[in-house]
Parts: structure tokens; C-alpha cells; sequence
């Protein structure tokens, strides 16, 4: 194995909003893991919307530099139906070619859900 899954949170938010679900599980994930935005090498954040990285950016603190390192589905796209395998297997290659340990990964799923996984490079 590449990586193992060291901590899941799913949560909801206002489905009004809608967009601010992966900010909250993204707090809720670090606080449950014993982590704080720090112990986490490199971010994959999808971007359903250009506001979401932008707004978990703000409201986290994390390293812009730190978040999707490769492109994002803006530069990139997401294949339909399978974004959340696609931010994985980027996001675990990239610790593994940047030689890190951490990595978080957060998605919208649409009417105010979101999860967040955070894995550890093995």
C-alpha cells in the first residue's frame, strides 16, 4: 500500500450555502485526528467552484502552496462521477513524489454535504 486513511469526517451544512461544508468538516477532521492545519503536508481541495479553495484558503489558514499542487479542476477538470478517486490518487502521488507524510482531501457532494479524509504516506 501507498497510504493508509488515518482519519474520515462527513458532515452537512446549510443547503442553502451549500459551499461552506468542506470548512467545517475540514475543522471537525483536524480536531477529531488530534491535527492541526500545520501537520498536514499538501491539501487537495475540489473545486466544484473557483470560491471553494478560496474560502477554505481563508477560513483554514493553510499554505497556499500546499494546496492542489498539480492543477485543480479548473486548470485540470474532474472526470464526471469520479472526482473524489481522482483528488486521491493525485493527492497520494504527490506526497509520495514530494517525499511527504500527510495529506487532506475535501469534497462537496452537493446539498450541503461534505467529507474530508486524511491519509498518511506509508
Amino acid at each position: 500500500p501507498m497510504a493508509r486513511v488515518h482519519h474520515m469526517t462527513m458532515m452537512g451544512g446549510d443547503p442553502v450555502i451549500m459551499l461552506d461544508a468542506p470548512l467545517h468538516a475540514t475543522e471537525r477532521a483536524l480536531k477529531k485526528a488530534g491535527m492541526s492545519i500545520d501537520d498536514i503536508d499538501l491539501f487537495e481541495v475540489n473545486e466544484a467552484f473557483a470560491s471553494v479553495p478560496t474560502a477554505w484558503l481563508k477560513t483554514t489558514g493553510a499554505d497556499p502552496e500546499r494546496l492542489n499542487v498539480n492543477g485543480g479542476a479548473i486548470a485540470l477538470g474532474h472526470p464526471l462521477g469520479c472526482s473524489g478517486t481522482k483528488l486521491m490518487t493525485t493527492l497520494v502521488n504527490a506526497l509520495k513524489q514530494r517525499n511527504k507524510r500527510y495529506g487532506l482531501q475535501t469534497m462537496c457532494e452537493g446539498g450541503g454535504m461534505a467529507n474530508v479524509t486524511i491519509v498518511e504516506r506509508l
